[in-house]
């Protein structure tokens, strides 16, 4: 019977970090939590716009109080937070929109 050699599976892509246990928790925890305050002060009655500039080269500026825009409009590394501005996105889908609509009053 011959014998088989098995390589390693790099399932990582290059330059990858992989976080373990109460160091995982707390990254999570930090961008979680960073991501809330980021939007917390456009909340509410009294909620307050953010001005966003873009970096491109020609500057774009917008002023909005809508978290899903604000969250579109950062990049984010910490996989708590892309979690976030990923369910962000979603929920402000036209698509998730239009059928919450129809789901409330279906006539």
């Amino acid at each position: 019977m011959a014998s088989l050699s098995m390589a390693p599976v790099n399932i990582f892509r290059q330059g990858a970090d992989e976080e373990k246990a109460e160091t995982a928790r707390l990254s999570s925890f930090i961008g979680a939590i960073a991501i809330g305050d980021l939007v917390k002060s456009t909340l509410g009655p009294k909620g307050m716009d953010k001005i966003l500039i873009g970096g491109g080269r020609e500057g774009t500026v917008t002023v909005t109080n809508d978290g899903a825009t604000i969250l579109k409009a950062i990049g984010v590394d910490n996989p708590a937070a892309k979690v976030l501005v990923d369910m962000s996105k979603t929920l402000s889908d036209p698509l998730v929109l239009l059928s919450s609509r129809h789901v409330q009053d279906p006539l």
